[in-house]
């Protein structure tokens, strides 16, 4: 099951960092960390169907 409520212990803290990770990167080099993160995660999580979830919920909004 997807958890689409905030369940972050630091929100603050961890979009400071994903911001400062993007600093000083061109446009493509942004795009290429998303998607490397992106992949990262989703092995993390390892579960097609709460994968397919997120990217039904991702496309929603």
């Amino acid at each position: 099951m997807l958890n689409l409520k905030p369940n972050l212990d630091d929100t603050d803290g961890f979009y400071a960092s994903l911001i400062a990770a993007h600093d000083g990167l061109t446009a493509a080099q942004s795009e290429a960390l998303n998607a490397r993160l992106i992949l990262i995660l989703a092995n993390h999580i390892g579960n097609k169907d709460v994968l397919d979830a997120a990217l039904e919920a991702a496309a929603r909004t």
